[in-house]
């Protein structure tokens, strides 16, 4: 029997993967998001409770990009596109006849500290502060708010995704012009107001040691066909390689699989004016996220890709060769 399978915010890079994923697997697949491409737009309240009503699963990806400056309009729209998106699912959820089963809802291990003493599981974890951090526990409560008793719920809190888009991108484009160094952090000035939104990166990590979890696009895929699998698993749950990095040994590894001898590095007196350039937050790149899947290893959970030198291979093997 056909099963129902509903992705929000399908038109990223994971969306997309996870959709094929899902259709490849036989599964019917009803989309939510804003584009014209969607089966159910979010502004359709009564399509979005008759797409979830007897669904098997419910992934919710959406959310605006990061990518960006943190002005005032930029910060509302990342966490309104989060936080609304979520409790319309939620409603949508504790209106349905027969409620999915499982609701799985992206949230990010940006959530956790700047992290370069220990890694940062579910249990011993310390939740940071700041805009980001901000960003992330108002996601997750409006994730758990509703009384759902029919619905079993995990907020993904994800690392980089490496995959054929997102971060990788810009990454290979840099390498490849020879800019593929560690970036280093350093002081830099701020102002009162950026102190007060929490939106400053605080220089703590020096010569490139900030550390770096990430997990391959596949092994998203499946965390989520286990997660259906065990049903014991429920909250916050992390998603990142066992395996974590330093930016250094992240960029040293990414230019040895393209072929790129050299790479320059970039220091903060460098990457502050490039991101005001290109209207994006140094934070990005120096804040040290030391995440580890402490839940989902407990339980069993296999990498696909455990190792990073392995999982950037199958992303660049896999690009055109143009590209």
């Amino acid at each position: 029997m056909t099963r129902t399978v509903v992705v929000a915010g399908a038109s990223g890079f994971m969306g997309r993967h996870l959709v094929e994923r899902f259709r490849t697997s036989g599964d019917r697949v009803i989309t939510i998001g804003r584009g014209a491409g969607s089966d159910v737009l979010w502004s359709d309240s009564a399509g979005i409770r008759s797409s979830v009503d007897r669904a098997s699963l419910v992934v919710n990806l959406a959310g605006r990009s990061v990518n960006c400056r943190y002005t005032a309009r930029n910060r509302a729209e990342i966490v309104d596109s989060r936080v609304d998106t979520t409790r319309a699912l939620g409603e949508a959820i504790a209106a349905a006849s027969s409620p999915p089963p499982l609701w799985v809802n992206s949230s990010t291990a940006t959530i956790y500290r700047h992290a370069d003493d220990r890694p940062q599981d579910e249990t011993t974890g310390d939740i940071g502060t700041g805009f980001s951090v901000d960003v992330a526990t108002a996601w997750e409560a409006a994730f758990f708010e509703l009384p759902l008793p029919a619905t079993r719920r995990v907020a993904l809190r994800t690392a980089i995704v490496l995959g054929d888009g997102g971060v990788l991108t810009p990454l290979i484009r840099l390498a490849r012009l020879g800019l593929g160094g560690a970036h280093h952090d350093g002081p830099w000035f701020s102002s009162r107001r950026r102190r007060a939104l929490g939106t400053e990166h605080r220089f703590a990590t020096r010569g490139g040691r900030q550390r770096f979890s990430w997990v391959h696009l596949a092994d998203v895929a499946g965390a989520i066909r286990f997660l259906e699998a065990n049903p014991g698993l429920t909250g916050a749950i992390n998603l990142a390689s066992p395996n974590p990095v330093d930016d250094r040994t992240f960029m040293a590894t990414l230019r040895r699989v393209l072929g790129v001898p050299v790479g320059l590095p970039m220091h903060r007196w460098m990457l502050e004016p490039g991101a005001w350039l290109i209207r994006t937050e140094t934070e990005l790149v120096l804040k040290s996220r030391w995440v580890i899947p402490g839940r989902l290893q407990e339980a069993g959970f296999s990498f696909e890709y455990p190792e990073l030198e392995g999982a950037l291979r199958q992303v660049v093997d896999s690009r055109p060769k143009n590209r």
